[in-house]
């Protein structure tokens, strides 16, 4: 692809981008995401044209939102051209569903495709999620306000997935939320002096946001159309390039159901463990956090300006995972290291570490930066009463990236799903891990606990979680939300 020129070279044009990517909404603690497969493009577009969605752009707390992001498949049906869907990056075009990309992200066994309740390849096609989010007892009438005659008329309604009570713990009974990257909104250069030296959670824009600098120091490739299919100019053109800029002030949004085997967990581990207490020690090893959110690892004394106490910390001091275990979940989704391993005390430090000087220990530097790889979560846990039995329990995993390869898949596979993250053999994540053997026979399905002494192994993890659906998703800007519903 060839114009890769920002957006602006000032402030992100929040007024242009989905609001999610700038909250979660966790003051609306109703919310559903509808499913949807384009029946009729016409009737679609006449909703789209009209749809209150909500911009990023807001001051004071609001009392409902409205998001609305389609697949791949979605933007043909609504009559989006080939070329211009020859844009999109790869993976977003092959959709999660696919075969290969479900071998990269561990869907495989019980959580393969072809198993899903929505999103596979058995199933009805998915083209469009509409995210409602609502206060205490108004969501049904939100509802209403959103489903116009064009909406019904438009679309079919795939899979309901109805969000359940908001109390800030997972199903498996911890604190959940906690570590989450901001967005350093006006990109200050200055602010990001000796990153490379030290982990910390602000990220560039151009992490979430098509258009912008990101960590990098790159503009992420984005989606464009020629300027013959924008008479009404809805889009602006690329610097230097007639190109109209269909991805500016979007995002790439991927949507996961993950059922929790909660009674299954607590079960084995207490078999393992020989009591209800020591399988609570053993969950929190294989956590990395207690049930309540405090890290195994120490906190640091001085909380940064913005982060959460509970997330100010780092892996530096337990290079061996004495404290917190090597593959421990919270290690993996986010090892919390920097570019230069280690550290520094001073420059002088700092510029031997980028020499070699000294040499790195024999775990140090096996695990890419982490700022590269960074992710915005917004999910929620399930209703159960509008799921696959009264019983069921889970996650909606939401989360939107600018690059679904680099940071979603990266993550998914390099670090959870990966039999050797950290120098470790025959594990996998031990909370989300598919547990299925690799290609060559190697099993995955291991937690290893260092100790001072001989570390203890757990051997013969089942899988505690399942896919259950799931699909990638485009999340356009508002002009490019009117520029799709304006399409002959």
């Amino acid at each position: 692809m060839g114009p890769r020129s920002p957006v602006t070279t000032g402030k992100v044009e929040l007024e242009d981008v989905q609001g999610i990517v700038r909250s979660g909404y966790g003051t609306l603690p109703e919310a559903v995401f509808l499913i949807l497969t384009i029946t009729d493009p016409a009737s679609a577009k006449e909703w789209l044209a009209s749809a209150p969605v909500t911009h990023a752009a807001f001051e004071t707390q609001i009392p409902r939102a409205l998001q609305v992001a389609l697949t791949a498949g979605g933007l043909r049906r609504i009559g989006l051209s080939e070329e211009a869907l020859s844009t999109f990056p790869a993976e977003f075009k092959s959709g999660m569903g696919d075969e290969s990309r479900a071998r990269r992200l561990g869907d495989l066994g019980p959580s393969a495709p072809k198993s899903w309740t929505w999103g596979g390849p058995e199933n009805a096609p998915v083209d469009v999620v509409a995210m409602l989010y609502a206060g205490a007892g108004a969501l049904s009438d939100w509802r209403r306000l959103v489903e116009t005659p064009a909406f019904s008329a438009g679309f079919h309604l795939v899979r309901e997935l109805r969000t359940g009570l908001m109390d800030g713990r997972e199903p498996f009974g911890f604190a959940d939320g906690l570590s989450q990257p901001y967005i350093d909104w006006t990109h200050d250069p200055t602010s990001h002096e000796n990153d490379e030296y030290h982990y910390h959670d602000r990220i560039a824009p151009g992490e979430a946001v098509l258009g912008y600098t990101n960590e990098y120091g790159l503009v992420t490739d984005r989606p464009f159309v020629q300027p013959k299919t924008d008479p009404r100019g809805l889009l602006r053109s690329f610097v230097g390039d007639d190109s109209r800029d269909l991805g500016a002030n979007g995002s790439y949004l991927v949507v996961r159901q993950l059922e929790q085997d909660v009674s299954g967990f607590w079960q084995f581990l207490e078999g393992v463990g020989g009591s209800r207490e020591a399988a609570e020690q053993l969950a929190e090893k294989m956590v990395g956090r207690t049930r309540s959110g405090t890290p195994l690892s120490p906190v640091e004394s001085k909380v940064p300006p913005g982060q959460e106490p509970s997330n100010a910390f780092d892996f530096d001091g337990d290079p061996e995972g004495i404290i917190c275990p090597l593959g421990a979940h919270i290690r993996r989704a986010n090892p919390r290291n920097a570019d230069v391993p280690g550290g520094t005390q001073s420059r002088l430090s700092g510029l031997l570490r980028q020499v070699g000087l000294p040499p790195p220990g024999p775990r140090t530097d096996v695990t890419a930066s982490v700022r590269f790889h960074r992710i915005l979560r917004r999910g929620r846990k399930y209703d159960p009463l509008h799921e696959i039995n009264d019983t069921s329990r889970g996650l909606y995993f939401v989360c939107l990236n600018a690059n679904i390869a680099r940071q979603f898949e990266f993550i998914q596979s390099a670090w959870l799903e990966s039999s050797k993250f950290h120098g470790l053999t025959n594990e996998s994540d031990p909370i989300v891990g598919s547990r299925v053997p690799l290609l060559d026979g190697s099993r995955t399905d291991s937690f290893t606990c260092q100790t001072d002494g001989a570390p203890i192994r757990i051997e013969s993890l089942p899988s505690f979680v399942t896919v259950r659906g799931g699909a990638y998703f485009f999340l356009p800007g508002l002009r490019a939300l009117q520029y799709l519903a304006a399409l002959s």
